[in-house]
């Protein structure tokens, strides 16, 4: 749903109806986009060229960009582009785009629920008809081989957000560049209604996934950081090893944590989390001794790990074990998170964290 892709959906039940409105979107001001979808009938012309990216890249912009390089990242770059247009077209220029973007074999996640193509395109048919979600521009698209994270404005009935995606293509000769893998947002209220879209199958290979995590020994990240190792060099390797020793303390407890953030973080660094206010590190260390307080958290597995440059974007599973010692019982859920590096007095340090 989002972009290009897919949909953020929040969603209520009411008097046993599911109503379904749109969170998922872009817009750094309304300067790129209309007000509204442009969804009249002469306005239905869904664009799908490989040689525009530098036009659509002046409409949308990437604030904080990294370096795409020549191939198949180059058009990824461009589908991303091309399904923020499309998706300003309209709902009738966006669905028609899904068949160009999406295979019938296609994958969405939308909010932690699994659902196949047809699953995503009915929950579309319902949601994106009744809600006026306009794209704006990128705070990250961060593309490395066949995946990419992005980070993006949108604006849903004139309030603006912000969301993260995270998504892998493929490619053939037939279809070009395509989505064969998609998470948008992460697990929330929301997947209690779509989970109304999903088909039998998708339902349970999700299950599955979850029984999974659920059962999962809690790791010692900092012993399988070759897992995650994607040929980096050097200062990519330090990158991810800092990430790593993270998660490694926050399961050890809150003590070994804090310590590690006040060695991994820049004493001037800010975290953003979903409500999207910015913390200093001090309040953002009060926050996790409430939630510690509060919770047992466990942080078990990585969906993936994308690092280039001074940017690394992170999607990871965790999994609630307050209150029982029953496996089916704890809650799994997940979160996408993207971190800025830099040298400071000669150090790697963390300077800036957003969280959804």
């Amino acid at each position: 749903m989002t972009p290009l892709f897919k949909t953020i959906l929040i969603v209520s039940i009411v008097s046993g109806v599911i109503v379904i409105a749109l969170t998922s979107g872009l817009v750094l001001g309304l300067k790129n986009t209309p007000s509204k979808y442009n969804d009249s009938e002469e306005e239905h012309v869904v664009l799908n060229s490989y040689d525009n990216t530098e036009e659509l890249i002046k409409k949308y912009q990437v604030i904080n960009p990294t370096t795409v390089n020549e191939g198949t990242e180059k058009r990824i770059q461009n589908r991303l582009l091309t399904g923020f247009e499309n998706w300003n077209r309209g709902f009738k220029t966006w669905k028609e785009w899904g068949n160009i973007l999406y295979i019938t074999e296609s994958i969405y996640n939308v909010h932690g629920a699994r659902l196949s193509l047809a699953d995503y395109q009915r929950a579309m048919d319902v949601s994106l008809q009744r809600a006026t979600i306009i794209m704006g521009d990128f705070h990250n698209m961060l593309i490395i081989d066949n995946f990419c994270a992005i980070h993006y404005d949108f604006i849903s009935n004139g309030r603006k957000s912000k969301v993260m995606e995270f998504v892998e293509f493929n490619e053939d000769s037939t279809h070009g560049t395509y989505v064969k893998e998609g998470w948008g947002s992460v697990k929330d209220d929301s997947y209690y209604g779509l989970k109304y879209f999903q088909s039998d199958k998708e339902k349970g290979e999700e299950e599955t996934q979850t029984s999974r995590l659920q059962n999962l020994a809690v790791p010692k990240f900092i012993e399988k950081k070759d897992v995650y190792n994607s040929g980096y060099t050097d200062e990519q390797n330090q990158k991810l090893e800092i990430i790593l020793e993270g998660f490694d303390m926050w399961n050890e407890g809150i003590d070994a944590y804090l310590d590690w953030v006040d060695e991994a973080y820049d004493k001037d660094a800010k975290s953003s989390g979903i409500n999207e206010v910015e913390r200093t590190m001090e309040q953002y260390k009060e926050e996790m001794e409430q939630l510690f307080n509060e919770k047992t958290i466990k942080k078990i597995d990585f969906d993936k790990i994308l690092i280039r440059e001074d940017w690394a974007a992170i999607h990871y599973r965790y999994r609630n074990e307050s209150g029982t010692d029953n496996p089916s019982e704890k809650y799994v859920g997940d979160k996408m998170q993207f971190l800025k590096f830099q040298e400071k007095d000669g150090a790697l340090k963390i300077v800036a964290s957003w969280i959804q």
